[in-house]
């Protein structure tokens, strides 16, 4: 059986780790032979991979080092240039206020004519990666990081050209000064990933002969709620799994309180369902919800919850899962299950398929502060299998193909021999009628 999520921490740095020693995260300890573990909220023990630190808070005298790698942090340094330059007069940028410039527009002036203005934006650019390289650099001197090979980059700052330069440049730094670390963009769309990452908190046995499952993506600013399509008969390891249906509630806007939010989220949910129906899409009776903050095992958000529509998610009279259970007992003529991870964990979890060819890998999330989880892969595929099984199914396809071919000139000489046949018996016919005039 799983472990709980433990919370630990050393000089103002804490986590979430998979062990209770002192430091902020922690390596692993010998395992045992694997058994089924116990489906619980903000798992260690999840069906691929052991969840080895997540929602990592290291502090200095300026406080959280992540905030220095979020978009907050990347604007406030946009600003920080447009206020030099506007005491002599010369912002390039001109008056558009800069919490109101869009990630299109940034990418607008990289790409434009205007070398001074994207001159600045480059500049910034490159203030914004030393800070992430610093952050991920000091991310893999704790214990349960050291030793991640690839680190993959999520969140909605990712899906901008300014985003990408970032990363990119982060990444260079990061090998200048010999850190042997991948860093690469998540997959999909961060909006997705957080939807479909929620299919790899559920073992197999619970989604098996399913179409699709409902997920959830909490954040401080909006919710979205979607129908996964799992596909599994094209591929059982979900990496062909896609959101087939999404609803966004900006929930920043209205200002709900707790109760509220709960309740319109559940309305979401019971429009999504009613679409699967109609569309005969089988969604299992689970729902699969990525929230900020650390999860205990009970479904409980011990802490990171603030920015939560309504606040007070924290309360230990609150739990989420059984708020919609409640709201929805039922998917589809069953009881309804609902499990509850960090987000960043969640939407790490997307690119699961992907990474299976190392054994420890991250995810950091690039959004209003910097979400981030570290995990271990129950079983690694070597560069050496992988081309095997590329290359068992190019040969299966061919296989495939040459059955079909074999079949159909099995079919054109069953024909052609048919042919011959009604010819033989026009000709023995024409015979018979000659004898007989």
């Amino acid at each position: 059986m799983a472990k709980a999520a433990t919370k630990t921490g050393d000089k103002g740095d804490q986590s979430v780790s998979r062990n209770k020693e002192s430091s902020a995260s922690k390596t692993a300890p010998a395992r045992a032979p694997r058994v089924e573990s116990l489906v619980q909220h903000g798992a260690s023990d999840l069906p691929s991979v052991f969840v080895d630190s997540y929602n990592l808070e290291l502090r200095d005298k300026e406080g959280f080092i992540g905030d220095r790698a979020s978009k907050r942090a990347f604007a406030e340094k946009l600003e920080d240039w447009r206020e030099k330059l506007r005491k002599i007069g010369q912002d390039p940028l001109g008056d558009v206020a800069t919490e109101d410039l869009s990630k299109k527009q940034l990418d607008a002036v990289l790409a434009s004519n205007d070398s001074e203005a994207a001159a600045l934006i480059h500049g910034v650019v490159e203030e914004f990666a030393q800070e992430l390289a610093g952050v991920i650099r000091r991310f893999l001197r704790v214990k349960g990081w050291e030793g991640a090979e690839t680190i993959v980059v999520g969140g909605g700052f990712k899906e901008s050209r300014v985003g990408e330069l970032a990363i990119a440049r982060a990444a260079v730094i990061l090998k200048s000064e010999g850190l042997a670390v991948q860093l690469t963009p998540i997959r999909h769309h961060p909006d997705e990933a957080g939807l479909i990452g929620a299919a790899h908190l559920m073992p197999a046995w619970m989604l098996s002969g399913h179409g699709g499952m409902l997920a959830v993506d909490i954040g401080g600013t909006n919710i979205r709620a979607g129908v996964v399509k799992l596909n599994l008969k094209d591929a059982a390891d979900l990496s062909e799994a896609e959101v087939w249906k999404s609803d966004l509630w900006r929930h920043a806007d209205d200002e709900p309180n707790r109760e509220e939010a709960v309740a319109r989220l559940a309305r979401m949910l019971t429009e999504l369902i009613a679409k699967a129906e109609r569309d005969k899409v089988q969604l299992a009776p689970v729902i699969g919800i990525g929230c900020p903050g650390t999860i205990e095992a009970d479904g409980l958000i011990a802490r990171g919850g603030q920015n939560l529509p309504g606040g007070n998610w924290e309360s230990s009279r609150f739990n989420l899962a059984a708020s919609l259970i409640e709201a929805i007992p039922q998917i589809d003529g069953h009881a309804t299950f609902v499990i509850i991870h960090n987000d960043a964990v969640v939407q790490g979890l997307s690119q699961v398929p992907f990474v299976q060819d190392v054994e420890h890998w991250g995810a950091v999330t690039i959004g209003t502060g910097l979400g981030n989880a570290r995990y271990t892969n129950k079983t690694v595929v070597t560069k050496a299998g992988r081309e095997k099984t590329d290359k068992e199914k190019t040969d299966k396809d061919k296989t495939g193909d040459k059955q079909s071919g074999d079949d159909g000139k099995k079919s054109d000489a069953k024909k052609s021999g048919a042919k011959n046949d009604e010819a033989k018996k026009g000709g023995a016919k024409k015979g018979d009628d000659k004898k007989r005039d």
